[in-house]
């Protein structure tokens, strides 16, 4: 899988096109969760592509900077085409790593995670900072990973 770190600015129309597409079709279809699944933070964030030698998307997310030396991992997803193959793990280690390398001043980490994925995000260092509360119909826990 060859990853690439871009900001908005810099996709291509068939870049964004794939990145829309595979959003929509997990966290808006698939998930039966209507909302405003494109949003402004697209156009401050960096995306995070993995994608095959075809040019297949097969992982995504966005990252953000956030103020007092945090960044933000968001819209984590995996093609349902691949799942269960260990991308999702490529995704977050490469995730950790572009931080670090964007902004190396960061001292942490926020995820907005999915309940059901709790060990998975622990599994990297990830630790919840919060009840378990519903957003859009499904429950999720902020959680945290302190760097140095």
């Amino acid at each position: 899988m060859q990853f690439t770190t871009i900001p908005f600015d810099e996709l291509t129309v068939q870049q964004l096109q794939q990145i829309y597409k595979l959003r929509v079709a997990v966290f808006v279809v698939e998930q039966t969760c209507p909302y405003q699944e494109v949003d402004d933070t697209d156009l401050i964030a960096w995306h995070l592509r993995g994608q095959d030698s075809t040019g297949q998307l097969l992982v995504y997310a966005r990252l953000m900077r956030e103020a007092n030396h945090q960044a933000r991992i968001g819209r984590v997803i995996t093609n349902p085409e691949v799942r269960g193959q260990g991308y999702g793990q490529q995704l977050i280690r490469q995730a950790i790593d572009q931080i670090k390398m964007l902004w190396p001043t960061t001292t942490q980490i926020n995820i907005q995670a999915q309940h059901y994925l709790d060990r998975f995000y622990r599994g990297f260092g990830f630790q919840p900072v919060s009840e378990v509360y519903l957003e859009d119909g499904i429950p999720h826990q902020d959680m945290i990973l302190m760097l140095n």
